[in-house]
């Protein structure tokens, strides 16, 4: 039986940790994007060319942190933890999340991000849309970031472009 290759958008299937980690760790300017350093994200979704929702299988490495802490006006955000024991920080306060725990974060709710204070690595599944238009406010720094064209663009609070 011969074996045919087949382009990453042909899958059908395939192991998560196999899929390629994204090559740029972050779209955040600086000086913001050096505070993503220990997080790889695997973009699984694209794999399959989803268009209407990311789905990215993403790792943070001891003390490494998922996002800045963020709140979203359009994305409904979903997270499953894999393996490891993150921290999840919102605005009310902190959970500590094991494997098979969930989270959820609906539009316009509260702000909130993950932070890897053991010294294991934490892997989960970050799940979330993809809507035009979706801005995102970060309370605890001067960033502002809205999704047009397919694509990020940051200010700060007060307009002025990175």
């Amino acid at each position: 039986m011969m074996t045919e290759t087949v382009s990453p958008q042909r899958f059908h299937a395939i192991a998560a940790l196999e899929a390629p980690i994204r090559t740029k760790p972050s779209n955040y300017p600086e000086p913001f994007f050096s505070r993503m350093a220990g997080r790889t994200k695997r973009p699984l979704g694209d794999l399959f060319g989803l268009t209407n929702f990311g789905v990215n299988l993403t790792t943070l490495a001891p003390g490494a942190v998922s996002a800045l802490f963020h709140r979203h006006s359009k994305q409904d955000e979903f997270i499953y933890i894999v393996e490891g024991t993150p921290t999840l920080v919102t605005e009310t306060g902190e959970t500590l999340l094991v494997p098979g725990m969930v989270a959820g974060f609906a539009a316009g709710g509260t702000a909130h991000h993950l932070h890897n204070r053991t010294d294991a690595p934490a892997t989960y599944l970050e799940i979330g849309d993809r809507m035009a238009g979706d801005e995102v406010s970060y309370p605890q720094d001067d960033l502002m970031a809205v999704w047009t064209e397919g694509r990020w663009v940051f200010t700060r609070k007060d307009g002025t472009p990175y």
